[in-house]
């Protein structure tokens, strides 16, 4: 029985370590939810890039070719928190991780089905792509109430990766899974800087058909505040710092690790 390369490809990226995988199109990314949302309104709007100075977006220039996307997962469990552990400037080990895999993975994808790749950078700036986007579209998940990408096996605790691949290959998703349908929405609830209280308020005229966090509720720099206090130092734990008062190169060279905020992630029952 000949096994289709869609498949050989999926089992290919497990055995090398990733928990899920799935496969996207490329011209289907390109309508999704945040593509649309930031063509319409820009950078600047709270819950979305508070810290950008400006309101135009330009979407990333992608090589024509390329007609599919590869998105990994990496299951990050509670019980593994040194995955996502910051030290210094650079990769945590879960990215590294997902890097490797997406290097072998290319090679042997190159090699042996002779289909091109792109490794991309994880930032969309740098010509990467939204991961939860194409996660959705490659069928892992769906994006919750707390604006993360939810997955049936290990909620949303995953770490994501992706690849361009020059083929145009079956894709693997969309799938209909909703489990915040009648969630009460506990992951709300235990955010320490109540970043879902609010609803991000649109410009009148703008139709936003799939805000942020399926309803809107979502600050995303109430967010940002807690991930910026979790990255000082132990020592500078007992204040509330922002941006503009952070000792950034403090940060990085400390010999603690910064242990970034996953309360949200913790308290949803996906998965679990």
């Amino acid at each position: 029985m000949t096994i289709d390369i869609e498949d050989q490809i999926l089992s290919r990226a497990k055995e090398l370590g990733a928990s899920l995988a799935g496969i996207a199109d490329m011209n289907t990314l390109k309508k999704s939810p945040s593509y649309s949302l930031l063509s319409s309104v820009g950078t600047k709007i709270d819950g979305l890039y508070a810290n950008f100075e400006t309101e135009g977006f330009e979407p990333p220039e992608w090589p024509k070719t390329v007609k599919s996307i590869l998105v990994i997962a990496l299951s990050h469990p509670k019980t593994d928190p040194q995955m996502d552990w910051l030290y210094k400037r650079g990769y945590t080990a879960g990215n590294n991780k997902l890097i490797k895999i997406n290097k072998e993975l290319s090679i042997w994808i190159e090699k042996v089905l002779q289909i091109n790749t792109h490794p991309m950078s994880y930032y969309v700036g740098k010509g990467g792509i939204y991961l939860k986007d194409a996660a959705v579209l490659a069928g892992l998940g769906c994006v919750g109430k707390n604006n993360l990408l939810v997955t049936p096996e290990y909620g949303p605790r995953v770490r994501l990766r992706a690849m361009l691949l020059e083929a145009e290959l079956k894709t693997t998703g969309p799938v209909e899974f909703n489990p915040c349908k009648d969630c009460p929405g506990y992951c709300r609830k235990v955010c320490p800087q109540e970043a879902f209280a609010d609803k991000v308020q649109f410009p009148s005229g703008i139709d936003v058909v799939t805000p942020p966090a399926r309803d809107g509720h979502f600050r995303r720099s109430k967010c940002q505040l807690q991930m910026e206090r979790d990255r000082v130092t132990l020592d500078d734990c007992d204040r509330i710092v922002t941006t503009a008062d952070m000792d950034e190169q403090k940060v990085y060279k400390s010999p603690n690790p910064a242990k970034l905020c996953r309360l949200c992630e913790f308290a949803c029952p996906v998965g679990s």
